[in-house]
């Protein structure tokens, strides 16, 4: 029978932590087999998103992302989440799209800055001021406890009702001086022009970047690019298909080889920062391998939530 998981009852049985252990151990199953279909309509985008782990299970999510909603005060981005029973191919569980979206992209998130932040990393800066930044703060607070924010919008009002709403959040309307202040920049935004340059950068920071997801979106500039190590979630979902990368390197700004290090390089110990005053960013691709492992940690603790 398929399980139907509803996202009011599932929420309190994660936490962080747990994804994270979760993810880490998944990176050390048999690398995933991923394949991504984009559709285009203007400025909408449809995400068609297929994972298989031997060992895990399989999963299809299917997003649209549809930025005029935000004016008719419904959610940008929507979809399903299929997942699959690893030995029967049978459906197993339906797991809500929103759920598994937001702790799969935060604990992308959170996996990587727990290898790369400083450990006193404690002035986090937000680059939007959408959903999931408001998931940051949540994430980012059960990593560095005593964690401030900063959130930046390229609409003030946004970042201000933001602030308004948790007292660890304080609005501000310059870019600059918040990305040198910070020792961890998180970007969530729907850009296709750099808004974070490198000359405001300074040794020792974390760079997140989330909001790019298409090969014409772009947060940081070539300048940040060149002067961090760099580090990615996956090879095989980012360095072809993201702005991000596959702009500047396509124009002989960086290379392939500059990709330090993906997440299936964690049992190895190269993904990691190697001094304090290393700048290290690490793009945050969230390919249908992550969504498969938060899904079957979620199914895990919903099966697991009437045992005693």
């Amino acid at each position: 029978m398929t399980i139907e998981i509803v996202p009011k009852d599932a929420e309190s049985l994660l936490s962080w932590a747990g994804l994270l252990t979760a993810l880490e151990a998944g990176h050390r199953l048999p690398r995933a087999e991923i394949n991504d279909l984009f559709l285009y309509r203007g400025k909408d985008t449809m995400l068609d998103r297929a994972a298989w782990i031997d060992g895990l299970g399989a999963l299809v999510k299917v997003a649209t992302v549809v930025p005029g909603n935000a004016a008719l005060g419904k959610p940008t981005v929507n979809g399903a989440v299929n997942l699959f029973n690893d030995k029967t191919g049978e459906l197993e569980a339906l797991v809500d799209f929103h759920l598994v979206t937001k702790w799969k992209t935060a604990g992308d998130s959170l996996l990587a800055a727990s290898k790369l932040a400083r450990k006193d990393s404690r002035n986090i800066l937000l680059v939007g001021a959408g959903t999931v930044a408001t998931s940051m703060v949540q994430a980012y607070a059960s990593l560095f406890s005593d964690a401030r924010f900063t959130v930046w919008n390229r609409s003030p009002a946004a970042a201000m009702a933001m602030a308004a709403a948790d007292a660890r959040v304080t609005a501000t309307t310059d870019l600059a001086a918040a990305v040198s202040a910070a020792d961890i920049i998180c970007t969530a935004t729907m850009a296709t022009e750099p808004l974070i340059r490198g000359e405001w950068l300074r040794p020792g920071q974390h760079l997140d970047l989330i909001g790019a997801y298409r090969p014409d979106m772009r947060e940081v500039d070539d300048d940040a690019l060149r002067r961090a190590s760099i580090f990615v979630d996956s090879r095989a979902t980012t360095i072809g298909h993201i702005g991000e990368l596959k702009d500047p390197i396509a124009r002989g700004v960086i290379a392939e080889a500059d990709v330090r290090a993906d997440f299936y390089d964690l049992a190895a110990g190269l993904f990691t920062r190697q001094s304090d005053a290393e700048i290290t960013v690490a793009k945050n691709g969230g390919g249908a391998h992550l969504d498969l492992m938060t899904a079957n940690y979620i199914l895990g603790k919903w099966r697991g939530r009437m045992v005693v």
